[in-house]
């Protein structure tokens, strides 16, 4: 078993819009061994308002969502408090003039990644909490990941060092 895995790690996504980016991403989440996501603002969750299971997440996570904790915060200060208390490295994936190619970032644990909105990413405020910033370098022409592929490149890439 990779050691790496059993240490502590939160995914934390920030206003996401898609149901199925965010039922994709538990079932990323799942296969890397992240201890618990976070979900943010109107990041969509598991349950729906009545605290039923919603099914379209269901069909997209395939049991991910039962499998891997998930907290929801209303706002990003209460999350980024949560993982502050808890003295973890919080790394954002953005791009940014100030970002760093990810795989020269060195994350302790435990750690957080912190990803944000499909079309407007992560706020400059919580850029600003953080502990590092980081970006996929792109190599196309599109100068951008889906959320959902971006969070599974970006954890794996860090956690298998």
């Amino acid at each position: 078993m990779n050691t790496k895995s059993q240490h502590e790690v939160y995914a934390v996504l920030h206003n996401i819009r898609s149901v199925h980016n965010v039922a994709s991403i538990f079932r990323t989440a799942d296969c890397l061994g992240v201890s618990q996501i976070l979900l943010v603002g109107y990041t969509p969750t598991p349950i729906d308002r009545f605290g039923r299971l919603r099914k379209d997440f269901s069909k997209t996570a395939l049991g991910a969502e039962t499998a891997v904790a998930w907290e929801h915060f209303p706002k990003v200060s209460e999350a980024i408090w949560f993982l502050k208390s808890r003295k973890v490295f919080i790394v954002a994936f953005e791009q940014t003039k100030n970002a760093k190619d990810y795989r020269k970032v060195k994350p302790t644990f435990p750690v957080a990644f912190i990803f944000g909105n499909e079309v407007k990413g992560v706020p400059s405020a919580i850029l600003a909490k953080c502990d590092a910033v980081a970006e996929i370098p792109m190599r196309g022409s599109k100068e951008s990941l889906n959320v959902s592929v971006a969070v599974g490149i970006a954890i794996a890439r860090m956690l298998n060092r």
